[in-house]
């Protein structure tokens, strides 16, 4: 699915503002940032997610004949224009930050270096692939934080808005870090674990729930979870989960991995009483697993409760980002080459301060306590500025620009997080595997003050502009209201 051709995959205003370049002959160089502007969740930071398939959709970027002919049958498209889309190609650069970083709002996740019609026509599928990882890898690292250790499962795909939702939200879950997935394409594209049990229809379709678990033991010795709950939870379902796993000890084979899932019912009282069962039974090694439209509040109490649950099997919420279903990335013009081939500046103003763009060609340097290694700020710099770590640094917020850090010379370590994509057109990105993002993912996030990590009334991460930056911005907002 990552080979397909999705050319075709933006809003149809992409290709009439690039039809109207063509006509005027408008197609010098510009520059796009891709950034949100809020963490979603009310998180303390964000995970961006997505870089690998933007990479195969640049990849496979073009117009095919098929896709010619139903431009032209829409009846708006000249013959001319359909004849450069029939050759296009992606000429352009991408900087990006790598999948699995921590980020904040303002900051370019991804930027675009490339003639305006070819910057143009990307926005679209670009900010579809970004947001949405982007979005339930953020998620998945606030159900991960409220599990505290324990292993999180992502069972979400029948309930995701469609396969590629479920494909690349499980993809995603796997960077927030989810340790396995119930989706076995996902385990195949990706190769990351895949994970399960069995369903209610299988208790149930057998004479009797033991002869359903005996049976199920049988085929998975070596890992065994039997859902407990078809019937009755301690009644029904515990008891006869013990007796299968005392037949197997008493017969010289027990089973090398078991334990039993929870689906309903008071999650915290349920999982101590079952834990208390199979502790006095001689099972204290046999897992409890637990399972229904779970997400990190609920994780978060049932862990506050003393529930006696290993790990957890999380779907709909997490699939969905089911209480903050849109991350809000924005693609927005930041500069244009003049004929010198300088970039010359561009900004966006509003109203509303929080939508007032940052102009210009720009890097991110990520800012670090010496000490702790801990993250002090992002600042947002112009491409060829450079921060000299030996000299003291003066950070300042851009908005309320009182608020000022003073950091000496040499007790702070700098970090520039966009990275070269694409060049000229031509990918000089390795992407890591998944594991290894998810592996970085995990360090990232212990880069963090715990403060930013809570789930409540999160600790804000600055991001802040420097001086230069900064003094171009007000310059560019003061030439606005001269003009007006």
């Amino acid at each position: 699915m990552s080979k397909r051709n999705l050319t075709l995959l933006t809003d149809l205003y992409e290709l009439t503002m690039m039809q109207g370049y063509y006509e005027k002959g408008q197609n010098e160089k510009v520059i796009f940032d891709v950034f949100f502007r809020q963490n979603p969740c009310n998180n303390g930071y964000s995970v961006c997610a997505g870089l690998d398939q933007v990479i195969d959709y640049i990849k496979n970027l073009h117009f095919t004949y098929e896709d010619v002919d139903y431009l032209r049958g829409l009846g708006i498209f000249k013959e001319d224009f359909l004849h450069y889309l029939s050759g296009f190609h992606f000429s352009g650069d991408i900087y990006a930050i790598p999948e699995g970083t921590v980020v904040f709002p303002k900051e370019p996740l991804l930027k675009v270096i490339a003639p305006i019609m070819e910057a143009q026509l990307v926005e679209t599928a670009i900010l579809n692939i970004i947001n949405h990882q982007s979005l339930i890898a953020t998620k998945t690292s606030r159900i991960v934080f409220a599990a505290n250790g324990d292993g999180i499962m992502e069972f979400g795909l029948r309930r995701a808005q469609g396969p590629d939702a479920g494909l690349y939200g499980a993809r995603a879950a796997m960077i927030g870090g989810c340790v396995g997935t119930s989706n076995v394409l996902a385990g195949q594209m990706f190769d990351v674990p895949v994970m399960g049990t069995h369903a209610h229809s299988w208790i149930m379709s057998f004479p009797d729930e033991y002869t359903a678990f005996r049976t199920y033991a049988e085929m998975y010795p070596d890992n065994c979870t039997l859902l407990v709950d078809t019937y009755d939870t301690l009644k029904s379902g515990v008891p006869n989960a013990i007796r299968v796993f005392r037949e197997f000890k008493d017969s010289g084979k027990p089973l090398n991995k078991y334990g039993i899932r929870l689906d309903s019912g008071d999650l915290a009282y349920l999982s101590k009483e079952a834990r208390k069962m199979l502790d006095d039974a001689g099972f204290p090694e046999a897992t409890i697993c637990a399972s229904n439209d779970l997400d990190e509040f609920l994780l978060h109490d049932l862990k506050m409760q003393g529930a006696a649950i290993d790990s957890w099997g999380v779907g709909t919420n997490l699939i969905t980002s089911k209480d903050c279903p849109s991350f809000g990335g924005v693609y927005k013009l930041a500069a244009i080459q003049n004929e010198e081939g300088e970039f010359v500046p561009k900004i966006k103003i509003s109203e509303n301060t929080e939508k007032i763009t940052n102009p210009g060609n720009k890097t991110i340097y990520r800012i670090y306590e010496k000490k702790s290694g801990k993250i002090k700020a992002d600042l947002i710099c112009f491409s060829d500025e450079v921060i000299d770590i030996e000299q003291d640094l003066l950070l300042f917020d851009p908005i309320e620009t009182w608020k000022k850090t003073k950091l000496s010379g040499g007790t702070y370590t700098v970090r520039e997080i966009l990275v070269p994509v694409f060049k000229n057109g031509e990918c000089i990105y390795k992407s890591p595997t998944l594991k290894e993002i998810a592996s970085y993912c995990c360090s990232e996030k212990d880069t963090l003050w715990d403060e930013t990590k809570r789930l409540f009334y999160p600790h804000r991460v600055y991001v802040d502009l420097s001086k230069k930056l900064y003094d171009v911005k007000k310059s560019l907002l003061d030439q606005m209201n001269m003009t007006d």
